[in-house]
């Protein structure tokens, strides 16, 4: 796979970074505050199938004020957006392919949490609904100190359906989770940071700089013992103790094993 060229992202509304260990993907469409389209999506879910070996941290962050906010509003309109399946026309399919439009606009937000790599969304401004979710979809949110992340979806009469649900329930836990969506309000990156869905807040001058510094640290350790230590944070949670105490031997001795073939001869 490669990725999508100049032209296919723009069109999409991204641009694309590679740096060989950095790869940074830039949401470009600040004339509407990054509002997102199926087309996005798609390319996004392109990037992801994509990704090299060689690369270690993904960093997701937007052009112009805002992160995102949220939907193109085109497809909340009985139209719809030109060339894309309104909800209306979503509505009327049979169930299965009612759900399998929505599954293919999710592969554009399951790919940040892979093992091989350390995702990071640097936040500023709005993150509404789909834009929130996004952000939820990596590993770790930097956020300006001007960031105000909303779940607007109740709100419109629909649910969370970008893969957001499950990550936010992870970080601030069911009840949390629950108030924030039905409530739709808005969380600044002070809370947002002391309920856990912010690694730093720094001023928004200094938001490309805190996320180059994070950039650094996360990639100065091996890169095959970052990776399975991400995999075994993963499934810390759905493992009881005795799988996860398995998991972590496997993992060590597989490192163990790395490190006397690196080890230089005598």
């Amino acid at each position: 796979m490669v990725y999508p060229d100049t032209e296919e992202l723009r069109e999409a509304g991204l641009a694309l970074d590679d740096q060989g260990e950095l790869l940074t993907v830039t949401l470009r469409r600040p004339e509407v505050r990054n509002a997102q389209t199926p087309a996005m999506w798609r390319a996004l879910a392109r990037i992801g199938a994509a990704v090299q070996p060689e690369v270690r941290v993904v960093v997701l962050d937007a052009a112009g004020a805002s992160f995102s906010a949220g939907l193109d509003k085109a497809l909340l309109s009985p139209d719809g957006l030109q060339g894309e399946p309104g909800f209306a026309e979503i509505a009327a399919l049979p169930d299965d392919a009612a759900e399998a439009v929505i599954e293919r606009y999710q592969q554009g937000f399951t790919w940040w949490r892979d093992p091989r790599f350390i995702s990071v969304a640097a936040v500023q401004g709005h993150a509404v609904g789909a834009g929130f979710q996004l952000a939820l979809a990596c590993d770790l949110r930097i956020l300006a100190s001007d960031a105000q992340l909303c779940m607007r979806e109740p709100v419109l009469g629909l649910v969370p359906d970008l893969t957001g649900t499950q990550p936010l329930v992870e970080i601030v836990g069911y009840a949390r989770a629950l108030e924030i969506c039905v409530t739709a309000r808005w969380v600044n990156a002070v809370e947002a940071a002391e309920l856990g869905l912010a690694t730093a807040v720094v001023p928004a001058a200094e938001l490309q700089a805190a996320t180059a510094d994070l950039v650094a640290a996360l990639t100065s350790a091996p890169v095959g013992a970052v990776r399975a230590t991400k995999a075994l944070l993963q499934q810390a949670a759905a493992s009881n103790g005795e799988e996860q105490r398995r998991a972590e031997r496997r993992a060590q001795v597989g490192r163990l094993r790395e490190l006397v073939r690196l080890r230089p001869p005598r």
